[in-house]
């Protein structure tokens, strides 16, 4: 008899298994995103003698211009995760016989969505649109529609890519000019004496004064304006999606290596392989002066350095629960992980909103009175992250996920 099996349309093949690991990175950046609220900074400053609290406020804060903390790793990691969750998306429609140019299609929209998604975000608060392409959802929706056109091309395209990207990056800030020795930095917002500026050849990628800055200062002038754009405080910048792009590929990559039908010992093998090769690349790049790596302008070293850290994390986290089926610990990450959408929209309204709430209910001293000053930052952004984390565990239970 004839198994029925091998009849089966393509629209009727079952769907791939979910890996967990790609589930609890993307929780554990949200994680790491959310956490912000326990006031690690506030205890390090209440407590100016504890190594431990200092450790924790560096590493839940943002460098200020060159290096990295874990904080710094959040973006990077989304971005790395849009590209792997791609080869397993592009794998599920071809599979339901759709084209390539649906795939293109839904690309654009999707780019759209979430490019305009970080400008309503970044425009809360403010008197009018805040016409600004540097928070995460846009860069990831600027370089979105590349992503698929080079993900559907044959392989060797996503590698050209990534070396086109890099080199023609870092290529076009080191030919841009220097800023001249009077260049004045107090009026772009940053001090002369702060320690972060560099002379000589580094001096291309100084904030403020290099080739992404000056694109700034022609393109967000286009669009309505209370007053004119001059800098962004932070030194980010709407070109730094073309690098991303590049941690996007990087990603792709990875999700290319986690469904292939290869041994799980062949899979962990490239995830090393590819971290130790990124990683002593973008250190070499910075450590000899040829660029250096700052997450802020997205530097070709920095794509290097933070790809290195999310094959790392991915691989390791593959081998942990993938592979040796450890999986109990990471339920409260999934939670996190499986509604990413929201559990990034609900970090810009909610913990001001449940801040402001208990304080109605309970009082304004409530956590004092339970912990005194010290600590009452820590249960306070404790309960607050417990209530997003229930709140997301309660879609969750009801399979109610939000996609672009």
């Amino acid at each position: 008899m004839k198994d029925k099996s091998t009849t089966l349309p393509l629209n009727d093949a079952p769907k791939p298994v979910r890996l967990l690991s790609i589930d609890v990175f993307r929780g554990w950046i949200m994680f790491m995103m959310l956490a912000h609220v326990l006031g690690f900074c506030e205890l390090s400053e209440q407590l100016p003698e504890s190594r431990f609290w200092s450790w924790l406020c560096f590493h839940w804060s943002h460098v200020e211009w060159r290096g990295m903390a874990l904080h710094d790793l959040i973006q990077p990691g989304f971005s790395f995760l849009v590209g792997t969750a791609l080869a397993f998306s592009i794998s599920s429609r071809r599979k339901r016989c759709q084209s390539d140019r649906n795939l293109v299609v839904h690309a654009a929209w999707r780019s759209l969505v979430l490019v305009f998604l970080g400008v309503f975000l970044r425009s809360l608060g403010q008197d009018q649109t805040n016409w600004t392409f540097e928070d995460t959802l846009s860069q990831i929706g600027l370089g979105y529609l590349p992503l698929v056109l080079i993900a559907i091309a044959p392989p060797p395209a996503t590698w050209i890519s990534i070396g086109v990207i890099l080199v023609g990056y870092w290529s076009a800030f080191a030919f841009y000019p220097l800023p001249p020795s009077d260049f004045d930095y107090a009026a772009v917002g940053v001090d002369p004496s702060w320690p972060h500026l560099q002379d000589g050849f580094a001096a291309h990628w100084n904030i403020n004064s290099n080739l992404a800055w000056s694109f700034d200062t022609w393109f967000l002038n286009l669009f309505p304006r209370s007053e004119p754009f001059t800098h962004n405080g932070g030194g980010y910048s709407t070109l730094s999606f073309i690098p991303t792009l590049a941690t996007m590929l990087l990603g792709l990559v990875a999700g290319w290596w986690l469904r292939e039908q290869t041994s799980a010992k062949t899979t962990l093998l490239k995830f090393a392989i590819a971290a130790i090769a990124c990683w002593t690349l973008g250190y070499s790049l910075d450590l000899f002066g040829i660029c250096p790596n700052v997450k802020r302008i997205w530097t070709p070293s920095w794509v290097m350095v933070s790809g290195g850290w999310c094959f790392f994390v991915l691989g390791s986290l593959h081998a942990i629960c993938d592979v040796g089926g450890y999986r109990a610990w990471t339920y409260p990450l999934v939670i996190f992980g499986m509604n990413s959408i929201v559990a990034y929209v609900m970090e810009w309204f909610m913990p001001g909103f449940i801040r402001g709430y208990l304080g109605v209910h309970f009082g304004e001293g409530w956590a004092p009175s339970l912990t005194g000053e010290t600590y009452a930052p820590l249960l306070t952004g404790s309960v607050i992250l417990l209530i997003i984390w229930l709140i997301l565990f309660w879609l969750h239970r009801r399979k109610i996920y939000v996609k672009i």
